[in-house]
């Protein structure tokens, strides 16, 4: 018997970091985007509830696949073990790179 396969997947998404747990991820069909989706989120019947967590599955309730920015991609990185899935403020001194997706020269 095959066991899933289950990714933690870290990106930023406005100014914040994000971590949470999918089945799939891909390269995806949309260029420069990291295809994610079978997300997974914590039971709701637990009595611990965490609020990050609960926002974060509000949020992706309804989504069957999202596609994040390959560039607000942190890390990812498959787990035998899901942990909690969260957000958290993006801290520390380093600025990322920017950027462009447009070649230099003249746009006719």
């Amino acid at each position: 018997m095959s066991q899933k396969r289950l990714y933690r997947v870290q990106f930023v998404n406005q100014g914040r970091i994000y971590e949470i747990y999918a089945r799939e991820v891909s390269q995806g069909s949309l260029f420069g985007f990291l295809e994610i989706s079978g997300m997974v989120f914590g039971n709701r019947s637990e009595v611990v509830v965490d609020p990050s967590e609960e926002k974060l599955k509000s949020e992706f309730e309804d989504v069957k696949r999202s596609f994040i920015p390959m560039h607000a991609v942190i890390r990812v990185d498959e787990v035998a073990r899901q942990g909690t899935a969260r957000i958290s403020k993006a801290e520390g001194n380093v600025t990322p790179f920017p950027v462009s997706y447009y070649p230099s020269g003249d746009r006719k």
